[in-house]
C-alpha cells in the first residue's frame, strides 16, 4: 500500500522508499551517490546528508519537487555525457598523436641499411 504523500507527512517509510529509489536511479544512470550530492550541491556525500536534503525539499514541495530536482539533475548528466565524451575522445587523440611522434623518432634513430 502506498502511503498517504500529502506535503506535510514525512515519515520513515517515505524516506526508505526515496532512498532505494535513488539507489536504483544510481545505479541505471551510472552514477555514485558522491556525484549526486556534488550535483546537489551538498557540503558531503553521506547518507544522512542526502536524506536530510531529501527531507526539506519534501516539506517545501512534496514528492514533484524532488522529482524536479531529480529530472533536472538527470539532464545535465545526460548533457554533460556528450561533452565529456568528447574531452575523451580529444585527450585520446591527443595522447595517440604524441605517442606517433614518440615511435617516429624512435625509427628515425634506426639506420635501416645495416
Amino acid at each position: 500500500m502506498v502511503p498517504s504523500m500529502n506535503k506535510d507527512s514525512w515519515s520513515k517509510e517515505i524516506e526508505e522508499d526515496l532512498i532505494l529509489l535513488i539507489k536504483d536511479w544510481l545505479k541505471q544512470t551510472g552514477k555514485t551517490q558522491s556525484e549526486l550530492c556534488q550535483s546537489l550541491n551538498l557540503p558531503s556525500a553521506r547518507i544522512q546528508t542526502l536524506i536530510d536534503f531529501l527531507k526539506k525539499t519534501f516539506l517545501t514541495g512534496g514528492i514533484p519537487k524532488i522529482a524536479n530536482q531529480l529530472c533536472t539533475i538527470e539532464a545535465l548528466w545526460t548533457k554533460g555525457k556528450g561533452k565529456q565524451s568528447i574531452k575523451n575522445l580529444a585527450s585520446n587523440t591527443s595522447a595517440q598523436l604524441d605517442l606517433l611522434d614518440e615511435i617516429c623518432e624512435d625509427l628515425s634513430k634506426i639506420n635501416f641499411n645495416n
